[in-house]
């Protein structure tokens, strides 16, 4: 399988709109981790981000009677971009189908470009299949934004860009896995040349759709993926791109969003550019490989993929960078509700920095404390301040790696809700548009009594809800079938310590 895509990655016409990116040292994470760390930079493409050579090459090897009809193809981001630029510089006319819930700037971009836009669906499953049905309404091609060997062989480039820039002389490549396309080139033509250097694929914990085909010996299609690194958002990797992993690369790391906010940080403080998420999990990968391999002295590549990233998502980054980095801890404990008890629970503390507390008073009763402090050795250190509070006669309960803690029940401690029966809580994601979050409320209904809401937009493509809904014992069975209909992704929080100690009956 290798010679073949060999010769088409040697023969990738990228580089009449795409540049040679570099491959940079990250001078401070190096120090930190004790290895060489390269940086390879695809975020300082044009369209930010290392699609463009794949859709290019794609375009570049139409004939010109097949190219004259024009291309099509779905995406809500950097492939959109990408084909866009391509058929603009092929002067060819080029549709773009994105989700309807694609936000503004990034439909602005593809027409800048001069490509048509179309917008359809709340997701790209459904918008790839609008845009194979126009593709063949309207005899337009379509480019695959992952699994096609043009595509593949486009991406490949990267590789050979590595290898030439670092003479060979590296020991392993770390690059992000969405539907498989760039690890494909990559590993293919790294592995024929150097089979001693590791290829090592980087996935989001809630997106790992090419890490569980791997397992599985077979690609699998996820029920649901995670929407903070959208742009490797795939529930199932390409037919082509499955065989090219399967036969060439070493191992998957998987990694958390609050590792993900980490690693872009990172990569801030030795570039001053900011990645989007996707673009940082080489980076993230990189780190959680080096935390449990002997690393020391090695010299590691991480593919920066791009930096299209949306302005008012960095409040959310900036929020979980120090959790994704173990610089902060979260705890809920119980201290006596009487004066001066915060006071010898911070001196417990010692010299760890407050960096939040939440508290409600309520007469008689022992106080519940939501409580972040900084770190500045790590996870080791967060488990010794427990053990400590622990023996100073608190009770306490690590939130830092509760997700429901960290999205919703640190900005809603306020207290129990003691008269509310048959409470059930439950976490939903949707879509993120004008009205969505009124369709929602729609959608629920007026059965069943919401009796506690708490939503947040963190910048991102799809809202958040934490709901808590009143059903009656003997109602359970159809409220589940209904929340079944909906078609929201949810998840059941009832039995959550957090929802427990801080906001349930």
């Amino acid at each position: 399988m290798a010679s073949p895509y060999i010769e088409r990655i040697l023969r990738a016409r990228v580089y009449d709109v795409a540049i040679e990116t570099p491959l940079e040292e990250a001078a401070r994470l190096s120090r930190r981790i004790g290895a060489r760390i390269l940086l390879k930079r695809e975020d300082l493409q044009p369209i930010f981000s290392f699609k463009l050579r794949g859709a290019y090459n794609k375009i570049a090897h139409l004939s010109q009677a097949i190219a004259q009809r024009g291309v099509i193809c779905a995406s809500a981001g950097n492939h959109a971009q990408g084909v866009a630029l391509a058929a603009r510089h092929r002067s060819i006319p080029a549709v773009v189908v994105m989700p309807q819930t694609t936000p503004h700037i990034k439909v602005q971009a593809v027409l800048d470009l001069g490509a048509e836009v179309v917008l359809h669906g709340d997701d790209y499953d459904t918008a790839a299949d609008r845009a194979l049905a126009l593709a063949r309404e309207r005899h337009l091609v379509f480019v695959h934004a992952f699994d096609d060997p043009d595509v593949i062989a486009g991406q490949g480039t990267v590789g050979v860009e590595i290898l030439r820039q670092s003479g060979g002389a590296i020991d392993a490549i770390f690059v992000p896995v969405g539907g498989g396309g760039l690890i494909g080139g990559i590993a293919v033509y790294v592995k024929y040349l150097y089979p001693q250097i590791k290829i090592i694929g980087v996935e989001p914990e809630d997106a790992a759709a090419m890490y569980e085909s791997l397992r599985a010996g077979r690609r699998v299609t996820l029920e649901r993926v995670g929407m903070f690194a959208d742009g490797v958002a795939v529930k199932r990797v390409g037919e082509e791109c499955f065989a090219l992993a399967r036969e060439h690369v070493d191992e998957i790391v998987l990694v958390d969003t609050d590792e993900i906010c980490a690693a872009i940080q990172d990569v801030f403080e030795d570039t001053r550019s900011i990645v989007e998420p996707a673009g940082a999990l080489a980076v993230a990968g990189i780190k959680k490989y080096a935390a449990r391999a002997a690393a020391g002295g090695q010299r590691l590549v991480a593919v920066n993929s791009g930096a299209n990233m949306n302005f008012d998502r960095l409040r959310h980054v900036a929020e979980r960078a120090d959790l994704g980095a173990a610089r902060e801890a979260l705890l809920a404990a119980e201290i006596p509700e009487e004066p001066g008890s915060f006071l010898r629970f911070c001196e417990t503390l010692g010299q760890h920095s407050v960096t939040e507390f939440n508290y409600r008073y309520e007469k008689g009763r022992a106080a519940q404390i939501f409580v972040g402090f900084a770190l500045s050795q790590g996870r080791s250190e967060r488990q010794s301040v427990v053990q400590a509070l622990r023996d100073a006669g608190y009770s306490i309960t690590d939130m830092t790696d509760n997700e429901m803690a960290k999205l919703h029940v640190r900005y809603m401690v306020g207290g129990h809700a003691r008269a509310i029966e048959n409470e059930h809580l439950y976490r939903f994601e949707f879509p993120e548009r004008p009205g969505a979050l009124v369709k929602f409320l729609q959608a629920i209904g007026t059965r069943w009594n919401i009796s506690l809401f708490h939503y947040r937009n963190h910048g991102s493509d799809y809202g958040r809800v934490l709901a808590g809904i009143q059903v009656a014992p003997g109602e359970r069975e159809q409220f589940v079938d209904h929340l079944h209909e909906l078609h929201y992704a949810y998840v059941e929080e009832t039995q959550n310590s957090a929802y427990r100690m801080f906001l349930g009956t």
